[in-house]
């Protein structure tokens, strides 16, 4: 069974502790570093985030570039993540210190497999995404692909997909600089229902166009992993 290990470096929005329904833990530190939180029995899915650390959820982390580097570096080096199979590190949008920060540090341990990219259909979104392919060609990072989520809309009582936003926008931007479209992902407010409320999606709606979407994404991904 693979072990995966989620590091979550957007140090201002904690938000996957919460994606998880993991609440607040206390995170105990061994010989190696700090332990990550698991998820389950089975230890299969590990998680660190700066949201274990705040003595109150609502606390604002208003810190300067040196000691966001510093905090990063510390979550890559000196926690004992043990032997993972895939290591995923979800950061905020941009092309800001974390990410330099993630960078620098991670290829000081492993090799970067590379990074996926994720935008909305409009142009607002796409030009942002744009800037991120830029960096990712500039720091040498190979761009695993590109993922359109809020893709349309889809309706709690029929199911059918409307576009509210607009379509489309990920798989051009993907044509226009020769990435990977991975797949488009739509409002579902079934799965917004679901990371609000820290429920597995996956398992509670199985036959949801939703489902079929990520998991088609999340195949594509392991694949090419594979053969990188």
């Amino acid at each position: 069974m693979a072990v995966i290990g989620i590091l979550d470096v957007d140090l201002c929005g904690p938000s996957i502790p919460r994606m998880l329904s993991i609440g607040r833990p206390d995170v105990h530190q061994c010989d190696s570093g700090w332990v990550p939180v698991y998820t389950d029995a089975a230890k299969t899915l590990a998680l660190m985030s700066i949201g274990f650390l705040l003595e109150d959820p609502d606390e604002a982390v208003v810190w300067r570039g040196p000691k966001k580097t510093a905090m990063i570096g510390q979550f890559v080096s000196d926690v004992a993540w043990g032997e993972l199979d895939v290591l995923l590190v979800d950061t905020p949008p941009g092309t800001s210190d974390e990410h330099l920060a993630v960078l620098e540090n991670l290829k000081k341990h492993s090799r970067v497999d590379g990074a996926i990219l994720v935008t909305t259909p409009q142009a607002v979104s796409t030009g942002d995404v744009r800037r991120e392919i830029t960096f990712c060609k500039k720091t040498g990072i190979r761009i695993l692909g590109i993922v359109e989520n809020m893709s349309g809309f889809v309706c709690p009582h029929c199911s059918e997909c409307s576009n509210i936003f607009s379509k489309g926008g990920g798989e051009e931007l993907a044509k226009l600089t020769g990435s990977i479209f991975l797949g488009a992902v739509p409002l579902d407010p079934l799965l917004s229902t679901s990371i609000e409320e820290g429920k597995d999606f996956i398992q509670s709606f199985p036959d949801s166009a939703t489902f079929s979407a990520i998991s088609s994404i999340s195949q594509t991904l392991l694949e090419s992993l594979q053969t990188a």
